[in-house]
């Protein structure tokens, strides 16, 4: 499977209740001291909101946000469901290519998804050098072995996406 965009994913009414919840104080946002893993990220941090996590978590309270977006989806499974929010740089800085599941989760056929909160010049990139930007309301879903990376903006005061990891 290659990577499938689709735009405007959501009824633009239901996005935009949504981008209301998610970029105001209704989510609360946690510090990550880096972006992919401390070595390859040293100098780099996001800000983090787990909706979903299938290791320990289990759903938050927020997760009824998402919803419209699971009922589209329709996951057999949810392994994690996690927000990022990348703050402003003066340069788009690539993040590290990586995997959302580590090699022992993708044993079965799990599927990323990035659904992009706010428009910007961020982009989402894959090692083949395809290159997908950051337009709100807008799906990215690929199988998860592939690996990709986030960047930040310059044009935005935050860049903010939501990662769905699941089995379809």
């Amino acid at each position: 499977m290659k990577p499938v965009i689709l735009d405007n994913f959501l009824d633009t009414s239901v996005f935009n209740a949504l981008k209301k919840k998610i970029m105001s104080s209704e989510i609360l946002w946690e510090y990550c001291e880096h972006i992919v893993t401390v070595e390859d990220d040293d100098d780099k941090f996001q800000f983090v909101h787990n909706f979903f996590r299938s290791k320990g978590l289990g759903p938050t309270p927020t997760l009824h946000f998402l919803h419209p977006i699971l009922y589209k989806i329709n996951p057999k499974e949810i392994f994690r469901i996690k927000a990022n929010l990348l703050t402003k740089t003066p340069e788009i800085e690539p993040n590290t290519f990586h995997n959302d599941l580590h090699v022992v989760d993708l044993v079965l056929p799990w599927t990323t998804s990035i659904f992009y909160m706010n428009t910007n010049n961020g982009y989402t990139e894959f090692e083949t050098g395809a290159k997908v930007e950051s337009v709100e309301n807008r799906m990215l879903v690929f199988p998860a072995e592939m690996k990709h990376r986030g960047t930040s903006c310059t044009d935005e005061n935050v860049r903010v996406v939501i990662n769905f990891n699941y089995l379809t």
